[in-house]
């Protein structure tokens, strides 16, 4: 069964155009072309959603703010198609909870790009469970524990912890944590990256996990229960 995409787009000819290129690529498009049609096309539960900012009726904000209120649609990637191309605008679009963005006018291909990334990162099978000598993060619940002590994480702090266990072992510099955890298009400061170390550390700092979190000098960081003296 091909995978089902919501275009939620006012405009018909950019509408049809996405409708045409993603069907060449194999994928099922659902059509909306105002508020009110987009909340009775998401019944159909599509696997993605492109939505465009400006939309009759009421703005595709809003229509995330509805969706994320309710639990059977709140994990549905969001890619926001947008005219406005200023920081701000990005940052409000991502921090109302799209997953993504791409700016008009837009190259298809690009578009391609970036739904099977969004797709890829969505629904990648990855364990529910994390467990490392004990620490254990289960991803559905968002809680971390330790001897059945429940660790206190904040949002970020969590999706570092996250990628640290999927990952152990491997060396990853600040840059690419920035990518994995922040996103390459936030502009984050690669010392945030150094906050969120220590903060983390802290965290597990009572449980004795602090040291997994390693500095490798010169490269970054990764997480291993093998400890060396020299870096």
């Amino acid at each position: 069964m091909a995978t089902q995409i919501l275009v939620i787009e006012d405009e018909q000819a950019i509408r049809e155009m996405i409708k045409l290129f993603l069907e060449q690529q194999g994928y099922e498009v659902l059509e909306a072309f105002d508020y009110q049609s987009a909340v009775k096309k998401i019944e159909e539960t599509p696997k993605l959603v492109l939505l465009d900012w400006m939309l009759p009726g009421r703005s595709g904000i809003q229509f995330i703010q509805y969706l994320k209120k309710m639990p059977k649609f709140d994990s549905i990637p969001i890619i926001m198609l947008t005219a406005r191309s200023a920081e701000d605008d990005c940052i409000a679009c991502l921090n109302a909870g799209a997953d993504d963005y791409v700016t008009k006018p837009f190259s298809p291909k690009v578009l391609l790009a970036r739904i099977d990334a969004l797709l890829r990162r969505a629904y990648e099978q990855a364990p529910n469970i994390l467990n490392i000598d004990g620490l254990i993060l289960d991803q559905n619940a968002k809680r971390v524990t330790y001897q059945q002590s429940e660790i206190n994480l904040s949002s970020t702090e969590f999706k570092l912890l996250h990628f640290f266990m999927l990952h152990p072992e491997k060396v990853y510099s600040r840059s690419q944590l920035l990518d994995f955890i922040w996103g390459n298009d936030i502009y984050v400061e690669d010392r945030t990256v150094d906050v969120y170390i220590r903060r983390l550390r802290k965290c597990l700092e009572p449980y004795h996990f602090e040291r997994y979190i390693q500095t490798v000098r010169g490269s970054g960081y990764r997480f291993s229960n093998h400890f060396w003296s020299n870096e």
